[in-house]
């Protein structure tokens, strides 16, 4: 299945990430979590399981969730109004989204950049695909903003157009 292109119009790209990536991340994580718990408990003291990956998806459905609402409630409506004067809140924005990309490369680290260990079961297996696309999403939605969205708004003064 291929993944819609997103549009290229400002006011539409902030619609179509609300619909394609905050709504995904909302229905994603709390899920992933929840699985992580189950194989952390099952398969505690194993080498390879990824202890503390549950804890962190925990903490990421906080952090994701006061960033998105920044977004949806002030930025966006901002953006879709053709606000000047955005440079503050997208450089909160972009200090959010190295926050994410940190938690990114913890939750590699934990599960070894996705490695499955021999034999993991079925639980396991389904944790690191759904992370996996989590990921994946999560890197996109952050591309789009940083590169396609912000610089439209942001003015030389910032360093980022």
């Amino acid at each position: 299945m291929t993944k819609p292109m997103p549009p290229q119009d400002p006011s539409d790209l902030t619609s179509f990430i609300e619909t394609e990536y905050h709504a995904k991340h909302r229905a994603q994580l709390p899920e992933l979590a929840t699985l992580s718990e189950k194989v952390e408990a099952v398969h505690a003291g194993q080498t390879e399981v990824p202890a503390g990956l549950a804890d962190l998806l925990h903490r990421m459905i906080g952090d994701l969730e006061v960033h998105m609402k920044k977004e949806e409630l002030i930025l966006f409506p901002a953006i879709r109004n053709a606000a000047a004067g955005l440079d503050a809140p997208i450089a909160a924005m972009r200090a959010d989204h190295d926050n994410h990309e940190a938690e990114v490369g913890q939750i590699r680290h934990l599960t070894n950049n996705l490695t499955l260990p021999d034999g993991a079961c079925r639980s396991w297996t389904r944790l690191y695909t759904g992370v996996g696309e989590f990921l994946d999403d999560l890197e996109e939605h952050i591309r789009l903003e940083n590169d396609v969205l912000f610089p439209q708004f942001e003015t030389r003064e910032t360093g980022h157009v």
